[in-house]
């Protein structure tokens, strides 16, 4: 058994051409020994986003707080805000954007532990 707050993880800048503002921490991990998934929990600074990418697995997303806009494979931007779930599925090309001026996007992102 692991419990651990955020603020005991090391936050890391995505460094992925196509970030801007973009950390990951890890919470939980296959070094924790995770049985499936593994939880990453990212923060977005406003105005930053993530790599437009997709990959060959699903992954799940709760919104912990401030807003932005989850880009799909049309181009998109669906609306996200706090206490919002979302599923990418594989192979899915998808970004998120802070869109706030103010306020950071931060957000789980639970994915099988071999793509962590």
């Amino acid at each position: 058994m692991k419990i651990v707050t955020l603020d005991q993880v090391e936050k890391k800048r995505v460094d992925m051409p196509g970030a801007q503002g973009a950390y990951k921490q890890m919470p939980l991990s296959r070094n924790d020994g995770v049985p499936v998934y593994s939880y990453r929990v990212f923060t977005v600074e406003p105005g930053g986003y993530t790599p437009y990418h997709k990959h060959p697995y699903e992954h799940m997303n709760y919104i912990i707080s401030g807003e932005g806009v989850l880009v799909n494979e049309k181009g998109e931007e669906l609306p996200v805000k706090e206490g919002d779930f979302a599923l990418v599925m594989p192979d899915e090309m998808h970004q998120y954007r802070n869109t706030s001026s103010e306020k950071e996007l931060v957000f789980i992102c639970g994915v099988p532990k071999e793509f962590e």
